[in-house]
């Protein structure tokens, strides 16, 4: 019997930087290299250099976290230029760290604060037609009692980069409802040539924090920019939502577990002994000790006491009322 043929060769990318991104980045490799053995393209690591957007250093501060990063899983730790960005935006990060990318090469850009439950393989990539995250909430734009609405806000961005508007809706859904316009989480997404989707990106972020339409004049635009301008580049490169099944990214495959107190409430016990499985080996686990977040919620059991706060009773429908009841005991870190 005859093997399938196999997919296109990629290479999968995330931000790393000192401080929290350092330790979520080990999570990030460590379990990546578990649950995709013999993975043919290459796991990069984009690492901002010093410059004048940065007052200090953005690197990697934990030498033995390099060595861990590169020596055991594999990472190829590419460095990159701040112009546009820097400090005043670190989320800027994702868009200008992709000209670090090989130009040409399929990518899949993933925020490090990811754990992969199996093996990317599974994800049947076209990427000719880009997506990102669809977990996501209304949280832009945000919409005052005298407008202007949600039509005449996005319909502003299109028509500033001569892009198709009505094709990006969502007939399913009802005027004015956040969901009918294009607009994703900026926890993962993917293309065909990182240079090109990252130059767009990177002009049409730029264009909208420096000339916004003036339909913009009140929205806030930290910490939305990258979620505002995504759609826009994923749209005049073809793609749009739902370009890949549903409940493989951020599902059966990934899953973008933000803040590990949430995490600990809300992900599936798969997930959680995955967590646990591939922070436990002594040369993860002494290294990322050293991030009290992990050390307090990982290895000293906070994690699992978060946990027990919502054993046997549905969970509640609002995030906000998770956190609140985290924070009341004593449990919330980040």
């Amino acid at each position: 019997m005859a093997r399938p043929a196999p997919g296109p060769v990629y290479n999968v990318a995330a931000v790393v930087q000192g401080g929290r991104l350092e330790y979520e980045a080990v999570l990030f490799a460590a379990s990546f290299r578990a649950a995709n053995p013999g993975f043919p393209g290459r796991l990069i690591l984009l690492e901002p250099r010093p410059g004048p957007l940065w007052p200090r250093d953005p690197g990697i501060r934990n030498p033995a976290l390099r060595h861990l990063l590169e020596d055991v899983f594999g990472a190829e730790i590419r460095r990159f230029d701040s112009r546009a960005f820097g400090a005043a935006y670190p989320q800027g990060n994702k868009i200008e760290g992709l000209a670090a990318l090989p130009a040409g090469e399929p990518f899949v850009f993933f925020d490090t604060d990811t754990l992969f439950l199996d093996a990317l393989a599974r994800v049947p990539f076209d990427f000719t037609r880009p997506t990102a995250s669809m977990q996501r909430e209304g949280t832009w734009p945000v919409i005052e009692l005298y407008g202007p609405g949600y039509a005449a806000t996005w319909k502003s961005l299109y028509d500033r980069f001569g892009l198709e508007f009505e094709s990006s809706l969502d007939p399913a859904q009802p005027d004015e409802h956040w969901e009918k316009y294009l607009y994703f989480n900026a926890g993962w997404f993917f293309h065909a040539d990182p240079r090109r989707f990252g130059g767009l990106y990177l002009d049409y972020a730029t264009a909208i924090r420096d000339d916004p339409p003036p339909e913009l004049v009140c929205q806030p635009l930290d910490p939305w920019l990258d979620q505002v301008a995504l759609p826009l580049v994923i749209h005049a490169l073809g793609g749009g939502r739902d370009t890949l099944p549903p409940g493989l990214l951020d599902g059966a495959v990934s899953c973008h577990w933000r803040v590990l107190p949430l995490f600990y409430a809300r992900a599936g016990a798969g997930a959680i002994e995955t967590l646990e499985r591939i922070a436990a080996p002594n040369r993860v686990k002494k290294v990322l000790k050293d991030y009290a977040p992990f050390r307090r919620m990982i290895y000293q059991g906070r994690g699992r006491k978060a946990r027990a706060l919502f054993a046997g009773q549905p969970l509640p429908r609002r995030e906000q009322a998770i956190r609140n009841r985290i924070r009341r005991a004593g449990l919330w870190m980040r």
